[in-house]
């Protein structure tokens, strides 16, 4: 299904490097959640698909993460479209409102993470080591 080819090109890499160092602060509160495999999943960001520059994105998964501010009201057209070329992509799009990762109690947080979870124990695309007990490359037992 995935019909684009990542941008290796210097200024594709130099402009991830922006943005990473661009970081709102809603992005680095999410990123201390799942970055180093927290989740049990590996997180990238900024990660160009297509000609959109991913907040998240878990490849295993095909899940997308965007945080969004105040601003993103402006631009549901714009997203709209965006998150439909990447379902043409094979990737869901989880939009979290910044303000949600700011509220006092953490419960929306929370509750973000373990979607963010469930999701991607559901779309895991990597395949699952054979069982211990099962033997490798071989046939049924006599």
């Amino acid at each position: 299904m995935r019909m684009w080819a990542r941008d290796h090109s210097e200024a594709s890499r130099e402009r991830s490097r922006e943005l990473r160092r661009e970081r709102s602060v809603s992005e680095k509160v999410l990123w201390e959640f799942l970055r180093k495999d927290r989740l049990g999943y590996r997180f990238r960001t900024q990660v160009r698909v297509g000609p959109y520059f991913l907040d998240f994105y878990c490849a295993s998964a095909a899940l997308c993460i965007e945080v969004d501010g105040e601003q993103h009201e402006s631009r549901s057209y714009r997203d709209a479209r965006r998150d439909a070329f990447l379902l043409q992509q094979g990737i869901r799009t989880i939009r979290i409102p910044s303000l949600d990762l700011f509220e006092k109690s953490g419960k929306a947080l929370s509750g973000w993470i373990d979607l963010i979870q469930r999701e991607c124990d559901i779309r895991n695309l990597s395949p699952q080591p054979p069982l211990q007990d099962e033997p490798l490359g071989e046939g049924e037992p006599d």
